[in-house]
């Protein structure tokens, strides 16, 4: 008795086009403009703003808490006056040369510790011992060993931003999966050349977030240095303007100066490190 077929016939649906329905949907206003984060952080700041004038109404004490307005206005005159970019322009340059020092230390320190043994115990050993400590900590030491300069202040700009940088880029080289080491030696990298051209690019997410880290460490290490330690050579930065208007009961102008440290965060984080993200990360698909 012969078994009956199984074999399915086949036949093909030849479907209509679909051009009742476009393929491309306009948003509305509100939605394209929703979606502009530029537009929705400028928002919180506007509503922030507002929040502040009227607790300062509220509260009716300029020596205390002086409104929006007026720290707008005390902004406004040392903007203008030329003395509110003056101090800044000093900070930034400490700042910057702290910071660069800080990177070059970081990496040759997590380089050293993804080649050798002896480099991995150092790593762990240092940012054991240093790490919890507060950089502002070590401004009495280095005002005795490098005097009343702009060396006292790198040396505790250095301190905050290399523990956390060496920190997050050991722990991205730790990351990278094996299938890259071993294509890395496969094309015959060594050293620094399979640092540079393996290790950094699969690490990068956890370097940019280090770089973060640092950064935020050592703009608020130096501001509170400098409302600590004073000017340097006769010439104070953005903290000594704080510290100043404060002993001078220019509470607007106090405000005025934590407002532009507040500013400078702002630009540095979505001018310089998301464009940073926006190019290398995010444009290779290793982050969201």
């Amino acid at each position: 008795m012969s078994q009956p077929s199984s074999v399915r016939h086949e036949f093909e649906t030849v479907l209509e086009p679909l051009t009742s329905v476009p393929l491309e949907r306009e948003l509305p206003l509100g939605q394209r403009l929703w979606q502009q984060g530029w537009l929705r952080k400028s928002l919180i700041l506007i509503l922030l703003a507002i929040l502040w004038e009227a607790i300062a109404r509220v509260q009716n004490n300029d020596l205390l808490l002086p409104s929006f307005l007026q720290t707008s206005h005390a902004l406004y005159d040392g903007l203008l006056s030329g003395e509110l970019l003056g101090k800044v322009w000093i900070s930034l340059v400490v700042l910057i040369k702290g910071y660069l020092i800080g990177i070059v230390l970081a990496f040759a320190l997590t380089t050293l510790a993804v080649s050798t043994q002896f480099g991995r115990d150092l790593l762990s050993t240092l940012t054991s011992m240093f790490n919890p400590l507060p950089a502002i900590a070590l401004l009495p030491l280095a005002l005795l060993w490098f005097g009343l300069g702009q060396n006292s202040l790198i040396f505790v700009l250095v301190h905050s931003v290399l523990w956390a940088l060496a920190l997050n880029t050991y722990a991205g080289f730790l990351g990278v999966s094996e299938t890259l080491r071993m294509a890395g030696r496969n094309y015959g990298l060594k050293g620094m050349r399979f640092v540079l051209f393996i290790l950094i690019p699969a690490a990068l997410p956890s370097i940019l977030a280090g770089l973060k880290i640092g950064w935020a460490f050592a703009w608020r290490t130096l501001i509170a240095a400098e409302l600590v330690f004073g000017a340097t050579s006769g010439k104070g930065g953005l903290g000594w303007y704080i510290f100043q208007n404060r002993n001078e009961l220019y509470t607007d102008k106090v405000f005025a100066g934590l407002a532009v440290v507040i500013l400078i965060g702002l630009l540095v984080e979505n001018l310089v490190f998301d464009t940073l993200e926006r190019v290398t990360v995010k444009r290779w698909g290793m982050q969201r």
